[in-house]
């Protein structure tokens, strides 16, 4: 709720399509891109269900926000060595097969400039071991809402389109980069059409 109230009480517009699309009763990975840190707001307060965040470790040991993240069930990867990350990956895999959706942001971090960024494979390796659907989001506008180095919510139209879940069956890790470009076309076609229609 405070997320939805944070982006009011600044202006911001949101609308979601492809609400349907979200999987009910079930465990799935969002894959979505990220232009902004008010993706991260969007995200917890527009999508249909719950679901955790992904984080690195380090995180974790950042004082009130690292207690936080593990009270609200935050799985941690560990990337200190490919051994470490591996165990990781196997370790949130577990968790979401249990029941966990989780939210990825498979560029890694923030796009400079708005555009899609080159996605990072290891969240697709991730949704493959689970063997979950990923579920392609795409936002727009959010890097005109909250700014890149500024906190403030400025007015603005946020639009989020949640495509249909793509099915991991049948892949090995061995197709992650197969995987990643699947979900990465989509996002890229939602982007798109809705640079057509935006109006900020």
């Amino acid at each position: 709720m405070w997320s939805k109230l944070n982006l009011f009480l600044g202006g911001a517009r949101v609308e979601v399509k492809g609400a349907e699309n979200v999987i009910r009763g079930g465990s799935q990975i969002f894959a979505s891109n990220h232009q902004s840190i008010c993706d991260i707001l969007v995200l917890a307060g527009y999508l249909p269900v719950q679901f955790r965040w992904i984080a690195k470790k380090e995180l974790f040991r950042i004082p009130f926000m690292g207690w936080h993240m593990s009270r609200g069930g935050y799985i941690r990867i560990d990337r200190s060595s490919l051994i470490q990350s591996a165990r990781s990956v196997r370790e949130a895999a577990a968790q979401i097969r249990g029941g966990k959706s989780v939210v990825i942001f498979p560029e890694g971090t923030r796009s400079p400039d708005g555009r899609l960024q080159p996605f990072k494979r290891g969240a697709f390796s991730l949704a493959i071991l689970a063997q979950v659907p990923v579920v392609p989001v795409a936002i727009s506008g959010s890097h005109k809402v909250v700014r890149k180095g500024s906190l403030r919510v400025h007015p603005g139209r946020i639009r989020v389109v949640i495509d249909k879940p793509i099915p991991t069956e049948g892949y090995t890790t061995k197709d992650k980069a197969i995987l990643a470009e699947k979900v990465r076309s989509v996002i890229i076609k939602n982007l798109t059409s809705e640079a057509s229609n935006m109006v900020i």
